[in-house]
C-alpha cells in the first residue's frame, strides 16, 4: 500500500532563527541565510521530512546540514565518561569524490564557528583501522555512501550505532534512487527507522522531474499513516549561458568522439581559468585528453578523472582542483554531481549529453553560485547530435526535466539484504516483511514473492537446496531466522554492493576439426565489451580487427569467433555512447525535424542538410515512422528512423531481422545508432512493400514482443550473462573470498553452469525471474520500444528511392566502421564516406 502524499505549506512560524554563532558567521563573511535555507531548518525543526529542491549554488548542502549543525549546538559536547552516544546524523551522497568535497567544506564553518562537532567520512578508501575505530567512536555526522551504510547495518552494533540517530541527509537524491544501489538504500532507510523511530530525512536534488516520487521515496511506506514529506522548491537563479559550439570545421556524419573541436576547445580552455570538460565513456575520456595532450603548446596543466583510475590518482586530480591548480580536467560522470569548486568558470560537454537533467547536472558545476550564470559550451559529435543538443539547451532554457521514475525494487537486491539483515541478528519473518514494504520501491512485494526470497537466501532454491554452500540462513525453534555460521557474515561484507563492473571478453579465433567441433587454442585477437557480444547468437557475423568474423560462442570468459569467410558482417561493432536517449530529448529531436520554425536555429550545413533531404525523400511528422529503402551497389537497404535510443533499436534490429528471414527477405545485418537503424539483404525490401509481399504494419507489430523475443533471449547469451549479475548481487555467488579473489572467469564459469543447471532444472527460480526483468527494463529497454511501436500503429510512412538518402549517410557510415589504427585506414574509410555523402547530396 502506498502512501498519498500532499504537498505541505509552510506556516507563518515555520522560518527559523540561526543560533548567533551561526548568525555571526554568516556576517563575517558578507552573506545572509536564505529564505529557503531558513524555511528548511524550521519545518524540519518543527519534525517534517523534507526534500528540496533547488538550482546549483543555491545552498543546498548548507541547507540539509543547518538542522544537524543548531541541534547537535543546543546539545552540547558530550562530556567524557558520559554513555556512548551514537551517530547523530548520516550524509549519504552517491560518490566517493563528493563526500570527500563536502567533508572539506562542511569543517570549513564547523572550523570558523568553533562547534563542537565531529565529522568523517566513510567511503570504500576509508583504511580499515579508522572505519573500525568508528564504531567505537562515531562521530556526530559520518558522511558515506549507500555501500557503507548497508555494511553498518549488518553489524551486530548497528543498533547501538543509530540509536541516537536524528537525521539522514540524502544528497543528489534524484540519481540515487533509481538504480539498484537506490533500492538498497530504500532498504537500509527502513531498517534505521527500526533502529531510530524518529530519524528524519532531508533529501537534496536540484534536478526532479516529478518530486511526489521523492517525496515519497523519503518517508515510510505501509498501512500505518506516515508524516508527509515537505517540499521547498526553489526557483530562479541567474540563467545559464549555453552555446552550441560555432565551428567552420565540417560537422562529421557519424562518430562520436569530436575530434573535428579538439583545437577549438583547447582555445576555449586558453580563454578561461579553469575548465570541466565532461563525455559520456571513460573511452571518450581517454582518447580526448590524450589528442588535447599532443596540441597542448603552451603546457597548460590537464587533467583525467574517471572511474577506471586509480583511487589516490582521483583524490590528487580532485585536491589540484581545490586548490585551483589546473587549467582544465576530462571526466566522466564521476564529477557530475555536486562537487563546489568555484573557480571553474567554464563547462565542455563533448557529445550529445543525452538528456536534459544530464545537462543541468553537468553545467551546474560552472561557477556553483545562484545568482551567477553557469558557463557551458556543448560539442556535438555528429550533425544529429546537433539536434539533440539543440534539443537539450531548449530544455533547460525551459526547465524540462527527464530523470527516470523510481521504478520497482530489484529482487537480487532484496536477497542481499535479507542475508545482510540476518547477519545483524535473527529476524522475525513477518516483522521483517512490514519493514521491508515500508521501503518505496518495494511497497508492492507480495508476501508470495517475499517468502521466494526467503526460501532463496535459506537453500538456494529448489534445484540448490541439496547443496550446503547455498544454505546462507536457518530457522530457529523460536521462528527467526539467523545466519548459519560466522564465515557466511563475513563472506556477505566482503561481497556487499550492487556494482557489477562491465567485463570485457578475449575473442580468440579458432578452426574447426576435421569432426566439425571447435578446438582449444588459436589467435587472441583482443577484447570486446561483453555488451555487445552478449546479444549475439551462433552464427552471427560482427567486424573485428579487421576481420569479418562469426561468433561461435562464449566458453567460460572467452569468445570464440571463426573465421567467417563473408565481406558482409551481420552487426558491425558499434561503440557509441553509453547513456541512452532520454525519452523527452528523443520526442524533442523528432518535433524539430517536423517544425520548420524549429529548424531555424540550427547551423547553416545542418540545416542544408535537412532541406536536401526534404526534396530528396521527406522528414517524418512527430508521430510517424519514416522508412526509406533503397539500392547501393548489390545490396537493398531498409532504414527506419525511430529515434528511441540505441538500445531500443539495437533490440528491434535483433527481432525484425528474425522476421524478415521468415518473408524470404535475405537479411544480411543491420546497425543501430540512437537515431536511426539500417538492415540490409539481398532482396529488394521497396519491391517487397509495393507487391504487397512484405506488410510494414505486420513487420512492426508489437506481437514481436513475444514469442520472437523469447525465441532470440533463449538463444541468445544475453540472459546468461544478465544472470551472473543478479546471482553476485543476491550472494548465490561470491567474488571475494579471505584473502584471495575470483577472476572474473572463474565467476563466469560458476554462474554459467548454475543458469545451464536452473534453466533446466527450475525454469522459474526466482533468480531467473530478476534476471529477466533486468533485461526487459535495461539491456532492452522493451517498455520504451513497446510505447514506440504504439505509437507508430497506423503512421508508419514508406519512401522508397532511387539511392541513399541525406538523412541516411550517418547510419550508412557506422556500417562496417571499426575502429583500426593507421592513416591509410583513416583515409580509405574518409574516401568511402565522401563518396557516400556525394552520392547523398550531390
Amino acid at each position: 500500500m502506498r502512501v498519498d502524499l500532499v504537498e505541505t505549506k509552510p506556516s507563518g512560524n515555520q522560518a527559523a532563527t540561526l543560533p548567533t554563532p551561526f548568525l555571526k558567521w554568516f556576517g563575517e563573511k558578507g552573506w545572509a541565510p536564505r529564505a529557503h535555507q531558513l524555511e528548511l531548518l524550521g519545518r524540519a525543526q518543527a519534525g517534517e521530512n523534507m526534500l528540496l529542491i533547488a538550482p546549483t549554488g543555491a545552498g543546498k548542502t548548507l541547507a540539509g546540514f543547518l538542522p544537524s549543525l543548531t541541534d547537535l549546538v543546543a546539545r552540547g559536547k558530550i562530556p567524557p565518561g558520559s554513555a556512548f552516544t551514537g551517530i547523530h546524523t548520516l550524509y549519504i551522497s552517491p560518490l566517493k569524490a563528493l563526500t570527500v568535497d563536502i567533508e572539506r567544506n562542511l569543517m570549513k564553518p564547523v572550523t570558523e564557528m568553533g562547534l563542537a562537532v565531529t565529522v568523517e567520512n566513510r567511503t570504500g578508501d576509508t583504511p580499515q583501522s579508522k572505519r573500525q575505530r568508528q564504531k567505537l567512536t562515531p562521530p556526530d555526522i559520518l558522511l558515506t555512501t549507500p555501500e557503507q551504510v548497508a555494511l553498518l547495518l549488518a553489524n551486530k552494533e548497528a543498533a547501538r550505532l543509530f540509536k541516537d540517530l536524528k537525521y539522514v541527509v540524502l544528497d543528489e537524491l534524484h540519481s540515487l534512487v533509481t538504480s539498484k544501489r537506490g533500492h538498497l538504500l530504500s532498504l537500509g532507510l527502513a531498517r534505521l527507522r527500526k533502529h531510530a523511530p524518529n530519524m528524519q530525512t532531508i533529501g537534496l536534488s536540484a534536478t526532479v522531474a516529478d518530486p511526489m516520487d521523492l517525496q515519497r521515496w523519503l518517508v515510510p511506506q505501509g498501512a500505518l499513516p506516515a508524516p508527509p514529506t515537505g517540499l521547498v522548491h526553489v526557483t530562479g537563479g541567474a540563467a545559464p549561458d549555453i552555446t552550441i559550439l560555432g565551428t567552420e570545421t565540417r560537422i562529421p556524419w557519424s562518430g562520436h568522439v569530436s575530434t573535428y573541436a579538439i583545437p577549438e576547445v583547447y582555445e576555449e580552455i586558453k580563454r578561461h581559468k579553469t575548465t570541466l570538460i565532461f563525455v559520456n565513456t571513460r573511452f571518450q575520456a581517454e582518447l580526448l585528453f590524450q589528442t588535447l595532450w599532443t596540441i597542448n603548446e603552451d603546457n597548460l596543466p590537464i587533467a583525467l578523472h574517471h572511474g577506471s583510475l586509480d583511487a589516490g590518482q582521483r583524490r590528487k586530480v580532485e585536491a589540484a582542483m581545490a586548490d585551483n591548480r589546473l587549467r582544465a580536467v576530462v571526466a566522466t560522470s564521476t564529477l557530475d554531481m555536486g562537487i563546489d569548486w568555484g573557480d571553474i568558470d567554464l563547462v565542455v560537454h563533448v557529445g550529445a549529453p543525452k538528456g536534459a537533467s544530464r545537462l543541468a547536472q553537468r553545467i551546474g558545476r560552472a561557477n556553483h553560485r545562484m545568482d551567477e550564470p553557469s558557463k557551458a559550451i556543448l560539442v556535438p559529435a555528429n550533425r544529429f547530435e546537433v539536434m539533440e543538443c539543440q534539443a537539450a539547451l531548449n530544455a533547460n532554457y525551459l526547465g524540462a526535466q527527464d530523470t527516470p521514475p523510481v521504478g520497482e525494487g530489484a529482487l537480487d537486491v532484496l536477497a542481499q539484504h535479507v542475508l545482510g539483515m540476518a547477519c545483524a541478528e535473527p529476524f522475525d519473518p513477518v516483522e521483517l516483511y512490514d519493514e521491508i514494504t515500508s521501503a518505496s520501491p518495494y511497497a508492492d512485494l507480495s508476501w508470495e514473492m517475499y517468502e521466494r526470497i526467503v526460501d532463496f537466501v535459506a537453500t538456494g532454491g529448489y534445484a540448490l537446496r541439496s547443496y550446503e554452500r547455498y544454505a546462507k540462513i536457518r530457522k530457529q525453534e523460536d521462528g527467526r531466522w539467523r545466519v548459519s555460521n560466522p564465515q557466511i557474515a563475513q563472506q556477505y561484507r566482503m561481497n556487499l554492493g550492487t556494482i557489477v563492473e562491465a567485463a570485457e571478453l578475449n575473442v580468440r579465433l579458432v578452426k574447426r576439426n576435421a569432426k566439425g567441433t571447435l578446438g582449444r587454442g588459436g589467435m587472441s585477437l583482443g577484447k570486446v565489451e561483453e555488451y555487445f557480444l552478449e546479444q549475439l547468437v551462433q552464427g552471427d557475423t560482427f567486424l573485428f580487427a579487421g576481420k569479418v568474423l562469426r561468433f561461435e560462442g562464449i566458453r567460460e570468459n572467452e569468445c570464440l569467433v571463426s573465421n567467417a569467410f563473408s565481406l558482409d558482417p551481420k552487426i558491425p561493432a558499434y561503440a557509441g555512447g553509453k547513456f541512452p536517449l532520454t525519452t523527452y530529448l528523443a520526442d524533442q529531436v523528432r518535433a524539430m525535424l517536423a517544425d520548420p520554425d524549429r529548424r531555424v536555429s540550427l547551423p547553416d550545413q545542418v540545416r542544408d542538410w535537412l532541406s536536401i533531404q526534404l526534396e530528396r525523400s521527406m522528414l517524418p511528422k512527430q508521430d510517424e515512422l519514416l522508412i526509406e529503402t533503397f539500392p547501393r551497389g548489390k545490396r537493398f537497404f531498409m532504414i527506419a528512423y525511430c529515434f528511441e535510443g540505441r538500445l531500443a533499436h539495437q533490440t528491434l534490429g535483433m527481432l525484425l531481422t528474425r522476421r524478415l528471414e521468415r518473408l524470404s527477405a535475405r537479411p544480411l545485418g543491420f546497425v543501430a545508432t540512437d537515431y536511426s537503424l539500417a538492415i540490409w539483404g539481398l532482396e529488394d525490401i521497396g519491391a517487397m512493400i509495393a507487391d504487397g509481399s512484405l506488410n510494414l504494419s505486420d513487420l512492426f507489430d508489437e506481437d514481436m514482443l513475444g514469442d520472437d523475443l523469447e525465441a532470440w533471449l533463449d538463444e541468445s547469451y544475453m540472459l546468461k550473462r544478465t544472470f551472473r549479475n543478479c546471482a553476485v548481487i543476491s550472494g548465490l555467488i561470491e567474488r571475494r573470498h579471505p584473502g584471495k579473489e575470483k577472476t572474473g572467469r572463474q565467476v563466469t564459469v560458476s554462474t554459467d553452469l548454475v543458469y545451464d543447471v536452473l534453466r533446466s532444472h527450475e525454469p522459474d527460480h526466482i533468480l531467473l525471474e530478476a534476471t529477466r526483468r533486468d533485461a526487459a527494463s535495461g539491456l532492452l529497454d522493451i517498455g520504451r520500444l513497446g510505447d514506440m511501436l504504439k505509437r507508430i500503429r497506423g503512421h508508419i510512412i514508406h519512401r522508397p528511392l532511387d539511392r541513399v538518402s541525406p538523412l541516411a549517410v550517418p547510419i550508412m557510415l557506422e556500417i562496417g566502421k571499426e575502429p583500426v589504427p593507421g592513416e591509410a585506414q583513416d583515409a580509405v574509410l574518409q574516401e568511402a564516406a565522401d563518396e557516400l555523402i556525394a552520392e547523398a547530396m550531390g
